[in-house]
This record gives structure tokens, sequence and C-alpha cells, in this order.
């Protein structure tokens, strides 16, 4: 049976929110089992009535607000710091949390511990497609400067990760720059491609922006500053486009209409781009899986993320990165 430790104190809903979406991902997976870190209010009780749920009783959360790496050291019964050793002690084999994503990379990389090779672990997540296939993007956040090297990294993490994700075997790695000619970006940007042409990565060229959401990449890698503007972007974007729709439809009647004709494939739109089917970002290069998820996140996301994670301890995502960095 797989055991992934859940933060049910994580994130801007309450715990409740989480632990629904705990309840969830037991009932989609009867191989799963859950190690719930929280207040005892909380977890005793959820568990004590939930098949598959262990408590682990914590007294300490870190907030969103808060100095990520002073938290960590400080907050040593947190349930983020916690649940992070958990992994390490075994008790669990992955970890999810909605809650701040600094500290719970800080608490990861010290508590979880890195792929002996790794640099850096980098966040990464598939992003829908126009043609129906998703594609890694990374790094989402976690690193903003970035060498070379590193870059290389991250193109084989996010290729070990789209064989779980995407079933993709042969990863078509692209890095993310202002051009699809060799010769387009900063300085910054053509040595990331020069290193990337000569490692053995699947490294097929530049992409631009608009490729992260057209599925001809399996994976697009980009320094953290980079990649986490293009994202906040596109959720910005996602954002006015659903808020500008729903304005232009309550404006008359004929929108009303409309509107419940075309209720469930907005529905489906809505969903495809708040990302709760993938629960989250995942941390590449750790000893284990570790999912990080939004922080206004919905019971289905933390079920996702939870499921997310379970099927990456499966699919030996460490064993799998670690072997691409061995080659």
């Amino acid at each position: 049976m797989t055991t992934i430790c859940v933060d049910a104190m994580g994130g801007d809903e309450k715990p409740e929110v989480v632990c629904e979406g705990i309840a969830q991902a037991l009932a989609k997976d009867e191989d799963l089992s859950v190690l719930v870190a929280g207040d005892e209010s909380v977890v005793v009780p959820f568990c004590d009535a939930t098949d598959r749920a262990t408590p682990l009783v914590t007294t300490e959360v870190i907030g969103m607000g808060e100095h990520p790496a002073e938290a960590v050291r400080k907050k040593k019964d947190s349930s983020i710091v916690r649940g992070c050793a958990a992994v390490r002690a075994g008790d669990a084999q992955g970890f999810f949390s909605a809650g701040s994503t600094g500290a719970i990379f800080a608490a990861a990389t010290m508590g979880v511990g890195r792929i002996r090779g790794i640099k850096r672990p980098c966040l990464a997540m598939p992003m829908p497609g126009l043609n129906g296939h998703s594609t890694v993007f990374c790094d989402l956040g976690a690193n903003a400067d970035v060498r070379p090297e590193m870059i290389v990294q991250f193109a084989q993490m996010g290729a070990a990760y789209a064989q779980i994700a995407l079933g993709v075997q042969k990863a078509r790695v692209g890095l993310l720059s202002n051009g699809e000619e060799e010769t387009k970006g900063s300085e910054m940007a053509l040595a990331f491609h020069q290193a990337l042409k000569e490692a053995d990565c699947g490294f097929v060229g530049n992409a631009e922006g608009t490729d992260i959401l057209l599925g001809d990449f399996d994976v697009i890698v980009s320094d953290g500053f980079t990649g986490n503007i293009a994202l906040k972007t596109l959720e910005g974007t996602a954002k006015f486009i659903l808020k500008s729709l729903k304005a232009a439809i309550e404006h008359s009647l004929r929108g009303k209409v409309g509107a419940l004709l075309l209720k469930p494939a907005l529905k489906d739109l809505q969903v495809m781009l708040s990302g709760d089917d993938y629960g989250g970002a995942i941390l590449l290069g750790l000893k284990a899986p570790v999912l990080i998820g939004h922080g206004a996140t919905s019971a289905t996301a933390v079920a996702s993320g939870t499921l997310a994670c379970a099927t990456a301890v499966r699919g030996q995502l460490t064993e799998k990165v670690a072997a691409t960095l061995a080659e």
C-alpha cells in the first residue's frame, strides 16, 4: 500500500476542505493510505472516522506570510516540517501540501533531501495543451537565478516526470525564449540553449510563450524567474477571459440563453484552466515526491494532488530521475 502524508493545515481554505479532499482520494484509490498532519482537533476525529487514514499530530502552523527558512527553523513541530520528516523516516513515501511554497521547498530540501548530484530541485507542472497533449513546464519559481548546468538538469528531470505524468518515453524538450531561432534570446538564454544542445536530454530547440499551452512540446524549461512570470501571466489571462465572458453573457437576454447551452463546455474549460486535475506542482530532484498545491486549493485539487503524489511514487519518479542523471 502506498502512504502519502498530507498537510491538513496548509492553504487558504479550512482544514475541513483538505480532509474532504483526502476522503475523495481514498475513495478513488483502494491501495492508498494517508498520514494526515495537523492539529489534534482536526486530524484525530477525521482519522477515527476514516479508513486508511492515520493522524500525525502537530502543534504549529507555518503561515503564508512568514519568512520560509526562518519559519522552518523555528517551527519544528509544524505540519510542513513534521510531514517532510515523516517521509524521510519512511512513515510515508510522498508529501502533499497547499501551504507556503517557500516553506515547503525549504523543509523538503532539508527534510526529505536531494537526490545525489542534483544541484537545485525545480518546480514542475503539466500544462493543458490545445491539441489535447499536456506539456510539463519547469521551473515555475523555485530558482530565480540559474546556471546552464542547472537548466540541463531541469530538462532531464522534466523528461523523467513526463514519462509518469504524460506517458511519454522520449520527451521533446524546448527552452522558453523570445523566438524559435537558436540565435534569439538574452546572453543567459543563449548559454542555456548551448548547454541543452550539447546535453543528451531530448532538446529540440526554443519554445515561445505561445507554445506553453499548444501541446507541441513534452517539456518546456526555463529559469524560475521567467517561468513564474509566465505561469502567473497565464493564470491572470485565464481569469480575465472567464470573468469577461461571464460579464458579457449576463449583459443581455440572448447571452443568458446562450450561456445555458454553453454551460457544460464553460465548466470543463474552467476545470482545465484551474489545474485542479493535476493538484499542483511537483518538486523534482528530491528523494521522494513532494507536491505543492495552490493556496486557495479545493477538495478536488487536494484529492488530485494526493493521487498524483501516489502515482509518482508508484511510477518510481525518484529512481527515474537518478537514473537519468547517472546516464
